[in-house]
């Protein structure tokens, strides 16, 4: 394959499907018919699984994947040909199906808009070649224009897609919520006994930090970049409060003392407001989860 020209890859039967429809007739369909057809749109190369060698499946669903065009050809039902349409529409739009004229489609497949030929009669069939190439000249030229259902309804805004997408910021929200509460309750107690720097010596106080540098480093939330710009100094606060309380322990460093007892307040304040922020973002989440399970 020349890998400078567009790909298409012809999705059809191999050996004999019907009584009209041998391996010998499919073998000339392709080489006489569908290449050809198809390369007289310019910059287009064309080809097939050949079941010569090696794992013939591993080479399908590559090229069912990587080609810019698949082509699939119903005629006959064939069960491979349709297993591997759902493959390409799995990953890809740009899929044109044909079939032979009398063919009756299933109804997971009647909706799409699959292109029908005669080769008994040359009026249909010069419309059908016509249509062909124009079919094959839009996915050149509009490549992202949808055409497999699979795709728009896992994929985009209101979909399937970010309903997951949704469930995942939804858990790791939940994470920041207990971290959040976590450092809440810690904060609380470095508050109680602040003035006693004896019992603080003698308390360990952890603070929790891998949910909110999650959030720092993935930006997992659709939100502007003043929200993540307090993220990232609340993130920046947890550990220079680590640092003192742990620098305060081990060597009794009373300049992180007074550092910790005049800000005691304000920043117990300010764990809590990012805690109502990101309960506010886990019930806006669910909501808006809720809103799109129902209208699937």
């Amino acid at each position: 394959m020349n890998d400078t020209r567009i790909q298409c890859f012809v999705i059809m039967p191999f050996s004999k499907s019907s009584k009209n429809h041998s391996e010998e007739y499919w073998t000339e369909h392709y080489n006489n018919f569908l290449k050809p057809l198809i390369e007289e749109v310019p910059g287009i190369e064309v080809h097939r699984v050949e079941a010569l060698r090696g794992d013939i499946l591993r080479q399908i669903i590559t090229n069912l994947v990587v080609s810019h065009i698949v082509v699939a050809e119903l005629t006959d039902h064939n069960p491979n040909v349709f297993w591997e349409l759902g493959v390409r529409q799995s990953f890809k739009h740009n899929i044109i199906t044909i079939a032979e004229e009398g063919v009756q489609l299933p109804f997971d497949i009647s909706s799409k808009a699959t292109l029908f030929y005669n080769l008994n009669n040359d009026s249909k069939l010069e419309q059908f070649k016509e249509r062909f190439k124009t079919a094959i000249k839009d996915c050149i030229e509009n490549p992202n224009r949808p055409d497999s259902y699979v795709l728009e309804t896992i994929s985009g805004r209101g979909s399937l897609f970010e309903i997951m997408s949704l469930d995942e910021a939804k858990r790791r929200i939940e994470a920041l919520i207990s971290e959040c509460k976590w450092n809440y309750n810690v904060w609380l107690d470095v508050i109680e006994i602040s003035d006693d720097i004896e019992a603080f010596l003698n308390t360990r106080f952890v603070f929790l930090t891998s949910a909110i540098e999650s959030l720092v480093i993935n930006r997992y939330i659709d939100e502007d970049v003043r929200f993540y710009n307090n993220a990232e100094q609340f993130f920046r606060l947890l550990k220079n409060m680590t640092t003192r309380v742990n620098r305060l322990r081990d060597s009794k460093d009373y300049l992180s003392w007074d550092f910790l007892r005049k800000r005691k307040h304000a920043i117990g304040k300010l764990v809590k407001a990012m805690l109502d922020i990101f309960e506010k973002l886990h019930k806006n989440i669910s909501k808006k989860m809720s809103s799109f399970s129902s209208s699937f």
